[in-house]
């Protein structure tokens, strides 16, 4: 089962780094490329990282520390 569930995370984040690679050469928001770079952050950190068994502390913190960052890179661009 856990095979299973890391082979399904890394072929959905191949198809996120394609779509990004896609994206990244029309003139879509930089929006977009934030929004699935954070997914894709997320699924690294919570699956191989194993973040999932984490306290809630430190899953919200990280949460709250990415939404931060994306925001500011989005303002000052």
């Amino acid at each position: 089962m856990m095979r299973k569930t890391l082979t399904l995370t890394y072929g959905i984040l191949i198809l996120l780094t394609l779509a990004t690679a896609l994206i990244s050469n029309s003139n879509a928001p930089v929006a977009i490329i934030m929004g699935i770079s954070s997914i894709k952050f997320l699924m690294v950190a919570f699956q191989f990282m194993e973040l999932k068994k984490a306290n809630l502390f430190l899953k919200t913190s990280l949460s709250l520390t990415l939404t931060f960052i994306v925001l500011v890179i989005l303002l000052i661009r």
